[in-house]
């Protein structure tokens, strides 16, 4: 950790040109009042020792992160079998919120939870008698996974997501449609937790703790307790590596080898299996919609220390 702390600062600036290189979400309006020249990381290793560089206190929604933790909460309430009778395992080479091959491929559920339509038929598997439960659960969940504290969900993204998730309102109906949401699933109501999920806020730190839990494959290295099984997040970790960098999921596992999670609010959420977690924002995207100075940045830490685990 030693050599990182005297390396992290220089190497944060240097990605910090890349960030040039991007935009800010705008699609979703309250995203594009985040300054697209922040960068910030934290790394955190099983004592708890952390190293952080850049803007880490800057708050931030998990946006598509979100997905990989209600995924694993879905296979704790229903299973494998239930999580993959909604959803595939293959990557789909499609954008994130296509529909294409929902109406080409038969049987028309989405072919990952990690896509739009994936996580949408995710987010309806959550057990609870409400929307209001479901998110109450999600929220337990996440915090638990940040090492027990407690997070909520950013209110003015909520509510602009809402406002113009007219794709993901599509998405929803045609998985309605499909019967891939069941005849009892009301379908604004799972809009309403998966738009609450996507909204939930976090810094570096508590990114970076959350991926500790799953390098550690599920049991918190700093309180030695389980909190899920390690055959859930050995499935999740591989849906990181095959779609957790949309389109650029490929390229990413070529450039630096590690499991990871980007979110259009500019975070991303990666790790060293058995060794860190890693938290980083940097609201400037890339037309891939990952960071491109928090990409740059965890390319070059994990060249750097020889992470990868191919």
């Amino acid at each position: 950790m030693e050599q990182l702390r005297q390396e992290l600062p220089g190497w944060v600036e240097a990605s910090r040109l890349k960030a040039k290189e991007g935009r800010v979400a705008a699609y979703i309006p309250e995203l594009a009042k985040a300054p697209a020249e922040a960068l910030g990381v934290t790394v955190i290793g099983p004592d708890g020792e952390m190293v952080s560089a850049g803007e880490t206190s800057l708050p931030f929604t998990m946006q598509s992160i979100s997905k990989v933790f209600t995924l694993l909460l879905a296979f704790m309430d229903n299973g494998e079998e239930g999580v993959f009778a909604k959803v595939g395992m293959e990557p789909t080479g499609d954008d994130f919120n296509s529909m294409l091959k929902l109406e080409l491929v038969e049987p028309g559920k989405p072919f990952n939870p990690l896509i739009n339509a994936g996580a949408i038929a995710v987010a309806s598997l959550i057990h609870g008698s409400t929307s209001s439960e479901k998110t109450e659960r999600i929220l337990r969940f996440f915090g638990e996974a940040a090492g027990g504290e407690r997070l909520g969900y950013n209110e003015a993204v909520y509510r602009s997501e809402s406002a113009t998730a007219h794709r993901n309102r599509s998405l929803a109906y045609f998985l309605k449609d499909n019967e891939v949401l069941g005849e009892e699933i009301d379908v604004e109501d799972v809009l309403d937790v998966y738009f609450k999920q996507c909204a939930v806020e976090v810094t570096c730190g508590q990114l970076a703790r959350m991926a500790l839990l799953l390098a550690f494959d599920g049991t918190d290295p700093l309180t030695g307790k389980e909190l899920i099984p390690r055959r859930y997040v050995q499935i999740a970790k591989t849906f990181m590596i095959t779609c957790g960098m949309y389109n650029a999921s490929g390229e990413f596992a070529i450039r630096a080898g590690i499991p990871a999670k980007s979110g259009v609010s500019g975070g991303i959420l990666a790790l060293v299996p058995g060794r860190f977690g890693i938290g980083v924002v940097g609201p400037a995207l890339g037309s891939k919609g990952n960071s491109t100075g928090g990409v740059h940045l965890l390319e070059t830490m994990s060249s750097a220390f020889d992470w990868s685990i191919f």
